[in-house]
């Protein structure tokens, strides 16, 4: 199937009607005809009956489904945009509706875990690669489908909706796949650019969730710029030592994907991750966090699923270790800043 069959009159599928995943379904609707699944049929009636979800208009071009075999028959082109810890369970059901002409796109910064029985996030003390999967992989291996993508980059999706200034990145082996992503999405004020490291930009996209945490934190413990700014630079550093660990090449993490999204979640309370380390440095439990909000804040498994691989890689990552310890141990968010204040580091970069 050719470039221009995919990229006719068809509709695109976005799969997924949270915040993020109707923003998408917004920007591809200025293009095409898009069908925006969601599992929760009070959804598909509010979005049918008042054109709105999650407090975001949507576009005329949008039709809320609920049938993922319909979706599949209909669109060529699909933007998966789902919590990871739902992820690989979705993809169970699509896969049989998949065909190899399929192209996938998602939009999800998290890792799937794979243990096995027995085995839990909370008992195993060490992960590798094989048992840690971005999404990407987790679509090749529950389905037929190869030319996959992924969008990352700093996409709030507040700004987005609201038309303001904007790039992101789609990361694809296929340079048809970037190509395709570019010509749905692209507009007046929103920029897309191309990377082929696609496993490289998934790690950037979901290693920046952890620092995005440990920056709220900084921010609800009052201090100011100079804190920020030394968190942001050591935070890049580890990013860099994870992912390259983890499959990743460095220039990827200095692009929009990567330094691009940091800067904005560390720097942002719109972000969900930011907005949890500023709650834990003022006194809230995590438990109590969790409670209180339906919106999936991606960085809590990223830290338990990360210092878990660290530790097996034996990579230096004392901004992750530290932030774990304060989530699922007893360490306080101001122990926390005392350690990392004097841990010991005597180069600045000694990765490139």
């Amino acid at each position: 199937m050719t470039l221009k069959s995919l990229s006719d009159d068809k509709p695109v599928g976005v799969i997924g009607a949270g915040n993020f995943g109707s923003v998408v379904a917004n920007l591809l609707a200025q293009h095409r005809k898009v069908l925006l699944y969601a599992r929760d049929e009070k959804v598909i009636q509010r979005i049918l009956e008042t054109r709105e979800n999650r407090g975001h208009m949507m576009h005329a071009n949008i039709e809320p489904i609920n049938d993922l075999a319909v979706m599949a028959r209909e669109c060529n082109v699909l933007f998966p945009i789902v919590p990871s810890e739902h992820f690989r369970s979705m993809m169970k059901q699509l896969s049989p509706h998949l065909h190899p002409y399929h192209i996938l796109i998602h939009g999800t910064k998290g890792f799937d875990l794979t243990l096995t029985n027995g085995q839990s996030i909370e008992t195993i003390t060490k992960l590798n690669r094989s048992q840690v999967k971005t999404m990407s992989e987790v679509i090749m291996e529950e389905s037929v489908v190869v030319r996959v993508g992924c969008l990352a980059g700093p996409n709030l999706s507040k700004e987005l909706a609201a038309n303001q200034p904007a790039a992101t990145v789609i990361a694809s082996h296929f340079n048809e796949v970037i190509t395709l992503g570019k010509q749905l999405l692209r507009n007046d004020h929103f920029q897309v650019y191309g990377n082929n490291d696609l496993v490289g930009v998934e790690l950037a996209g979901v290693l920046k969730n952890i620092i995005a945490i440990a920056a709220g934190a900084l921010s609800g413990l009052g201090y100011g710029e100079n804190a920020k700014g030394l968190l942001v630079s050591r935070g890049m550093v580890e990013m860099i030592y994870l992912g390259r660990a983890l499959g990743g090449n460095t220039k990827a993490f200095l692009g929009v994907a990567g330094i691009g999204d940091l800067v904005t979640t560390c720097n942002s309370s719109l972000s969900r991750n930011f907005t949890i380390g500023h709650r834990l440095a003022k006194g809230e439990t995590l438990k109590q966090i969790l409670e209180s909000t339906d919106e999936v804040a991606e960085g809590i498994n990223t830290i338990r699923i990360t210092k878990k691989c660290a530790d097996y890689y034996k990579v230096r990552a004392p901004i992750t270790n530290t932030l774990y310890q304060v989530l699922f141990e007893d360490l306080t968010m101001k122990q926390a800043l005392r350690y990392l204040m004097r841990y010991p580091l005597n180069v600045d970069i000694d990765f490139l």
